[in-house]
């Protein structure tokens, strides 16, 4: 009997990846590549993910990662199979600041660049004392001197930092990094996860710091991080290219709202999106299809590449005997709220490439900001003489202070905050233009115990035939950690396809 609803339209592939970000279109591209049929289902109307675009007063930006980690060779080995060598570009080293609150006011100052999430190597280094004060540099210094035996192996960031070197260190240097970088309060960091090895070095040096300088030594020569010519986004524009050259079906605008075993595979369903740009995010199409009616699409395997509380409950739903994940954390909610700016005053990049803001910092809601045209020459090139600044909004355990307020107001709000994080006055016949990306599903992966918990499923999901997990929830964060992750899952998957005669 017919409800009124349309009916659903019955497809089938070789291999349905749920979400089109980077971590999707990388674990289809590589099943597709030995021939399997692969379709990929965005919710969004544009694949991407993180790693999006945003048109703002004739520029196309990035709304989302601007660049990538060096560490490893996957994302380098991604880009040169997609003939992007060249297109591969360094940032200004001119390094990032500070802001925080001193008296009824603000104060700032070139972050220090000997140290580990912060952690500093030199505790008396005049860059750190700057920052922290002499009785804060003075507390921080005596972890030199309790013995190795009181350290033993941590496991929360904050909780090593506190009791080794103090509350101004944790507060004014090392909070605002894990704020900026992984959306968590350092409390909630396993040390394993987000500084590999630094348990290790402790033990060997006999304090926090001189693990954290012998850390520093051991670092590869060059940046920690590079990007592209144009940006981040045109490497989802490179992969949507292979997509199709290889036959991969995109669908986008459709919400996965079922996954079910069906004989021997699965049965993916979805509904198309009223509107699919998410919350207020502008990102540009790239030519994949839109779905107009209910959809029902079997096949052998299923890649889940969605956020991951989505991702989850799709395997609750599936998978007998899943237990409950309710003790996995919640997702931070995060918007990135870019300007376009005539500010010929920031011509000097006054405070580098960008600014961490401390909690304690009065009148700033933003936590970070990054002055993009001073960070990238191309962009600066390309922008002709105007300023490109992102500001980053969401703190771990805090309501997105974004919620509820319309474009103009969030527009007002950022122009006030750039101005108070860079100590140049700017007003609003200054702004050409701004725009807004929402996350509201960020989980960490390197919160306490999420190890434990991505091994267990990993456990369960290996004893499900035909189904596979991968994104940053799981991977880590960065594309350094979602690339490779997302190749090891295609490779399980076309191990399963692969024929004794090498065909698909």
């Amino acid at each position: 009997m017919n409800d009124g609803q349309p009916a659903a339209e019955r497809l089938t592939a070789d291999v349905v990846v749920v979400g089109g970000g980077v971590a999707g279109m990388v674990a289809a591209l590589e099943c597709a590549k030995i021939g399997l049929a692969v379709t990929i289902v965005e919710r969004r109307d544009a694949p991407g993910g993180c790693v999006g675009r945003i048109e703002l007063d004739g520029l196309t930006l990035d709304s989302g990662a601007e660049s990538f980690a060096t560490r490893g060779d996957g994302v380098a080995e991604l880009l040169g199979s997609l003939g992007l060598d060249d297109e591969i570009v360094d940032p200004n080293r001119a390094g990032a600041w500070l802001v925080w609150g001193a008296g009824d006011g603000l104060d700032a100052a070139p972050l220090p660049k000997t140290g580990v999430l912060g952690i500093p190597a030199n505790p008396l280094g005049d860059d750190v004392r700057r920052i922290i004060g002499w009785s804060g540099a003075t507390r921080a210094y005596l972890d030199r001197i309790k013995p190795i035996l009181r350290i033993g192996r941590a496991h929360s960031l904050g909780e090593l930092v506190r009791s080794r070197m103090g509350q101004a260190v944790l507060d004014r240097l090392v909070t605002p990094i894990s704020s900026g970088v992984y959306s968590a309060d350092p409390e909630l960091l396993d040390l394993d996860v987000v500084a590999p090895g630094l348990n290790e070095a402790m033990t060997r040096t006999g304090s926090l710091s001189g693990g954290v300088g012998q850390l520093v030594e051991q670092r590869k020569a060059g940046g920690a991080v590079r990007g592209l010519r144009g940006g981040m986004h045109t490497l989802v524009d490179a992969l949507a290219r292979e997509l199709e050259r290889f036959g991969v079906t995109v669908l986008t605008g459709v919400e996965v709202t079922g996954l079910a075993r069906a004989g021997d595979g699965w049965t993916v369903t979805g509904e198309p999106v009223a509107s699919a740009a998410d919350d207020a995010v502008a990102e540009a199409a790239v030519g994949a299809p839109e779905a107009a009616s209910p959809l029902e699409i079997t096949a052998p395997d299923v890649v889940l590449a969605a956020a991951g509380r989505t991702s989850l409950g799709l395997l609750e739903a599936a998978v007998e005997g899943w237990e409950s994940t309710a003790d996995w954390p919640q997702g931070a909610s995060v918007e990135l709220v870019t300007l376009v700016l005539d500010a010929p005053a920031l011509d000097a990049a006054p405070r580098g490439t960008g600014v961490l803001v401390a909690a304690d910092a009065p009148g700033i809601v933003a936590k970070a900001l990054t002055h993009s045209t001073a960070k990238w020459s191309w962009l600066a090139e390309a922008a002709g003489g105007r300023q490109v600044v992102r500001l980053s909004y969401g703190r771990a355990g805090q309501p997105n202070p974004l919620e509820g307020r319309s474009d103009a107001e969030v527009a007002e709000l950022a122009l006030a905050d750039a101005s108070a994080v860079l100590g140049v006055p700017l007003d609003r016949g200054m702004l050409r233009a701004s725009g807004r990306t929402v996350w509201r599903d960020a989980v960490s992966h390197a919160a306490i115990g999420q190890l434990d918990r991505v091994r267990s499923l990993e456990e369960t999901i290996a004893a499900e035939p035909g189904i596979e997990v991968t994104g940053s929830w799981v991977s880590g964060t960065g594309l350094a950690s979602v690339v490779p992750h997302a190749k090891a899952a295609a490779a399980r998957v076309r191990h399963r396809r692969v024929a004794p005669d090498g065909t698909a």
